[in-house]
């Protein structure tokens, strides 16, 4: 285990010899059995590191479980290193050689902080990592735990059947994506690019996973594009005075009066080329029209309406207000905090709209502004997942989506790398994953973890200069 990275990519060894073709793995032959067992094994063993991170640079557990991530990678014959972009805010980071050096690399890329649980509020400990009536629980188990150990699961897996895949995977297990990211990717990406030398594709956080439609069929959704994270502040000034006398120049209203213009402002709707396919294979197969801006027909979809719901418009809300120390004071100052998301292409009339709506007596600056990111649906990767997902699901329907939040594409993206959201799973109907992830009594269930891991091995063996192949 290295503490800082060597001097050329392919230094990041380990263990492979022949590329084998891709498929999934029978589900009751011994690899295969071994393959889940472990996996669950790892996810539960991941949760009970708590890795908290309570933004503001404050966070606990990060450079244990990048360690003992290191140290699980070690022990099969690869060459991780560890990588520090603050006292104990570590990330992890492997290159698995492939069989042709000259093919292009992925990137497998998972966060190793979770978003903090108040043991109160739930019915286990946050941290304890049980294994109970076919789950597996705890912070993590959804948000990103259970990827970070299907990657580590094959890794395994191929160090024991003695693996080689197709081009070299990188594997990235790295800090702070649940606040800015700037101690995780971000420092990777601008620090130590050398690490993603020939990679051109990623995948990560959030797509492959099953979303059960209205004619009891499945979609698995694979993530194209985020939209853009503008974080900012508004900041209105005016006459400070007593609190008892008429205020016509009050820093208090102005705010008020410009946060009211922006809630009240409707943003249009806009459909990507993406969402538009989105809506093409959905309308296809359920044999109905969905009308992008009205919420009810969209509603039709069922669970397939969140996919569309917060990503055919941009959207801005106010998250913080700050103004004034005395009641009988009028402050020179107020502050709002507010969270605008931006759809690919739309930047420069979204911060006009915004401009427009402030006026000249509030201005703006940015807490963080991360662009929105998009990869190519039609592209010859995109159908490897989804070929990928066919194989262990003949009935998937695959189709692509715009998240409506953000990951750590957004840093790797500006290395030049296509991102796609890619962490497979399979649910039954009726079991939301979303009322666990940042919730309570997060969990992921053994079933879903199994079925994963078998696609991201399929997936990861598949040779991009050869698609069909698999």
């Amino acid at each position: 285990m290295n503490a800082s990275p060597p001097p050329d990519s392919h230094a990041l060894s380990g263990p492979g010899h022949d590329a084998v073709t891709p498929g999934p793995l029978s589900a009751g032959s011994p690899e295969a059995q071994a393959l889940c067992a472990d996996v669950t094994d790892l996810c539960s063993r991941l949760i009970r590191f708590d890795t908290s991170n309570y933004g503001g640079g404050e966070s606990r557990g990060e450079r244990e479980a990048a360690e003992w991530t290191a140290t699980v990678l070690s022990e099969a014959g690869y060459d991780p290193v560890v990588l520090e972009a603050a006292p104990r805010r570590a990330s992890t980071v492997v290159r698995i050689p492939g069989s042709d050096p000259s093919a292009p690399a992925l990137l497998v890329h998972g966060h190793l902080d979770v978003v903090p649980a108040e043991p109160a509020d739930w019915s286990f400990d946050p941290f304890c990592g049980e294994i109970v009536d076919g789950t597996v629980r705890g912070r993590g188990a959804l948000d990103m735990k259970d990827m970070d150990a299907m990657m580590l699961a094959v890794a395994r897996s191929w160090s024991r059947r003695g693996i080689r895949p197709p081009r070299d995977i990188v594997m990235a297990f790295v800090a702070d994506e649940e606040d800015t990211g700037a101690l995780g990717a971000g420092f990777l990406t601008e620090r130590h690019p050398e690490l993603f030398d020939g990679v051109t594709t990623a995948i990560g956080e959030s797509g492959g996973y099953s979303v059960h439609l209205p004619d009891h069929s499945r979609l698995y959704p694979i993530a194209v594009g985020e939209r853009g994270s503008a974080w900012m502040n508004l900041t209105a000034r005016g006459t400070a005075g007593h609190g008892s006398r008429p205020g016509g120049d009050n820093a208090v209203t102005t705010l008020s009066h410009a946060l009211s213009a922006l809630a009240a402002h409707r943003w249009p709707v806009q459909v990507m080329p993406a969402v538009r396919t989105l809506l093409d294979g959905l309308e296809r197969r359920l044999g109905f029209r969905v009308d992008p801006a009205d919420p009810a027909s969209l509603a039709r979809l069922g669970e397939a309406a969140r996919l569309l719901e917060a990503t055919v418009s941009n959207t801005l809300n106010p998250t913080i207000l700050a103004a004034g120390y005395k009641h009988n004071v009028i402050p020179s100052e107020a502050v709002a905090g507010v969270d605008g998301r931006i759809l690919p292409g739309t930047e420069e009339a979204f911060f006009a709209a915004v401009d427009e709506l402030l006026g000249e007596r509030v201005t703006r600056s940015f807490h963080n502004y991360a662009a929105p990111v998009a990869a190519d649906h039609t592209a010859p990767e995109f159908e490897m997942m989804a070929a990928a997902l066919r194989r262990s699901d003949p009935e998937a329907l695959v189709l692509p989506f715009i998240m409506s939040g953000g990951t750590d594409a957004k840093a790797f993206s500006r290395l030049g790398i296509q991102c796609y959201g890619f962490g497979p799973g399979l649910t039954p109907a009726g079991f939301d994953a979303w009322t666990y992830v940042h919730g309570v009594d997060e969990q992921v269930l053994v079933s879903s973890l199994e079925f994963g891991v078998r696609v991201m091995d399929d997936y990861l063996r598949c040779d991009p200069l050869n698609p069909q192949a698999g």
